[in-house]
């Protein structure tokens, strides 16, 4: 059976990261998700990101939030470099990884560039779904957890943590377009998006998604849960 690719999404300061290492190590400590690795369904659990969930992607990550040339990066080359990243990522670590049945928890994927490059950065949304297929070879997830939060509460969140990298940098205006852009995708991919209350305290976050993951888990492997 192949494995199943679980991905994070958001705007900036919503808590993506912190929740896949949670929802990683919760699922880790399930009884369900033991039981299918006993029965070899499902053999392992895989945290990733993009960009930079390869050799070459960190490379291109680095250039992506660490940039800070005389001439501001243009925005089709923006998009294509994550567009390169996320060639790499699906190839060398999401396909492989899904066909021996793992799961892949990912901090981003393709809303993402939707959302920042095409509704933040107004390119050619059919453009930016005709580089997604490309990219992905038409590998969409089976799940995307949208951390919905407010995109100023965000952004104040991030000045906490110190340093901004060039995608925090941008206005607020910037940012409002990307938290359209997300509600908007949600409201398009309600088969596979499932929104999530960001603003909530971070176990109270931590416990909704659990509870969607594993309702989840159920219903893809009843057979195997029920035997």
């Amino acid at each position: 059976m192949p494995g199943k690719l679980v991905v994070f999404e958001g705007v900036e300061g919503c808590g993506k990261s912190t929740q896949l290492k949670g929802l990683h190590a919760a699922l880790q400590a399930s009884d369900r998700l033991r039981q299918l690795q006993r029965q070899g369904v499902v053999p392992a659990l895989l945290t990733t990101r993009e960009p930079g969930g390869t050799e070459l992607g960190l490379g291109l990550r680095q250039l992506l939030l660490g940039y800070q040339g005389t001439a501001p990066m243009a925005s089709r080359a923006e998009l294509l470099l994550y567009a390169a990243d996320r060639a790499q990522h699906v190839e060398e670590v999401i396909k492989p990884a899904l066909a021996q049945g793992c799961w892949v928890l990912c901090d981003r994927y393709i809303d993402s560039t939707v959302a920042y490059q095409g509704y933040g950065r107004g390119l050619d949304l059919a453009l930016i779904d005709q580089l997604n297929a490309v990219a992905t070879g038409g590998l969409v997830p089976d799940l995307t957890l949208w951390l919905k939060l407010d995109a100023a509460t965000g952004l104040a969140r991030t000045q906490q943590r110190g340093a901004a990298d060039r995608m925090e940098q941008a206005d607020l205006a910037f940012h409002q377009r990307v938290q359209r852009g997300f509600e908007t995708l949600a409201t398009q991919h309600p088969d596979r998006i499932v929104a999530i209350d960001a603003a909530a305290p971070v176990e109270a976050v931590a416990a909704d998604i659990f509870a969607v993951v594993e309702g989840y888990l159920q219903q893809w492997y009843e057979p195997n849960l029920t035997a």
